[in-house]
């Protein structure tokens, strides 16, 4: 009966629930989700993830404020006697990899699912939004414990099998500690050919993923989806309470006074704001999803927006 009354209290928005025999359907659930609501965001256009600008041509349109001058086309400024740039797509085979950040910290969540859960739901998207036209993906999953590489191919069993072998990824002991930084450079070798890479973390911890994640954008265009639960952020008013540190298996009891609070969330805030600025400073687009919120909506919103941001609409 809890357990029923549990489900009814999910949000309809939150990922379905991908263990054990409710793995098949809950996939099956994700897929559907993803392909109902996601599903035109990137018709005949892959500017959806992809920041940069391509080298197809695309259509002439009227120059803003902003626009690159590198891009005008000089030929219908001349015809019109009104200055237009041309708008190109990006590149047909896209090459896309994803490193999936699976340690022990995102073995946790206190809203509608563990930050797991939501960090498969987030390579669904991704998958979704890059696949077809002969697109490619292919994943590092990091646990902490072993590094997992499946390599890059295209259609649509293999982005299936791609996020399954990601769901099904065995949870790695309690007290393992998770190195983003390692992962990161796992990706960097061997060099492959220009495309979009995807880090998928809570990035928390040292930011010593920082100049692997920079030197990975110098050939690849970026996305860092940073994947976060409400208690990663503040502490709530409960009294006394035991904080562990899943990566180090340390526990500490503590009382969550209002300056402790206070305390927890000035730095919560700060760690926030490193991981943000380190990721503007490599050229990374920064989707935040989050355990308490629509994470499709919150995608469907980042994905708008740096479409209209590229094409010169306002975001």
């Amino acid at each position: 009966m809890s357990q029923k009354k549990t489900e009814r209290e999910r949000p309809h928005w939150a990922p379905p629930i991908l263990q054990g025999e409710r793995m098949e359907a809950g996939l099956r659930l994700l897929e559907l989700d993803v392909r109902r609501r996601l599903d035109g965001l990137l018709q005949g256009n892959h500017l959806g993830l992809v920041p940069g600008p391509g080298s197809e041509p695309g259509e002439a349109r009227i120059y803003q404020p902003g626009d690159d001058v590198r891009r005008m086309d000089w030929a219908v400024t001349a015809r019109t006697t009104e200055a237009h740039i041309r708008e190109t797509v990006a590149d047909r085979e896209l090459e896309t990899w994803v490193v999936v950040d699976l340690s022990p910290s995102l073995d946790f969540g206190t809203a509608a699912c563990e930050k797991r859960d939501l960090a498969v739901a987030a390579v669904a998207a991704v998958t979704h939004l890059t696949g077809g036209g002969g697109n490619r993906i292919g994943a590092v999953i990091a646990t902490g414990e072993r590094t997992v590489r499946l390599p890059a191919r295209g259609g649509l069993a293999h982005a299936r099998g791609l996020v399954r072998a990601i769901a099904q990824t065995p949870r790695a002991p309690e007290g393992t500690r998770g190195d983003l930084a390692e992962a990161v450079e796992q990706l960097r070798r061997p060099p492959r050919r220009r495309g979009l890479a995807v880090v998928i973390s809570d990035f928390l911890g040292p930011t010593t993923w920082q100049r692997p994640l920079r030197a990975l954008s110098a050939r690849h265009d970026l996305l860092a989806i940073e994947v976060l639960d409400p208690r990663d952020i503040d502490l709530p008013d409960v009294g006394t309470v035991v904080l562990a540190d899943p990566e180090s298996g340390r526990q500490r009891e503590v009382h969550a006074s209002a300056l402790l609070r206070k305390e927890f969330a000035a730095a919560a805030a700060e760690h926030r704001s490193d991981v943000a600025a380190a990721i503007r400073r490599a050229g990374g687009g920064h989707l935040v999803l989050r355990t308490d919120s629509d994470w499709i909506a919150d995608t469907v919103r980042f994905v708008v927006s740096r479409k209209r941001r590229w094409s010169g609409g306002v975001a």
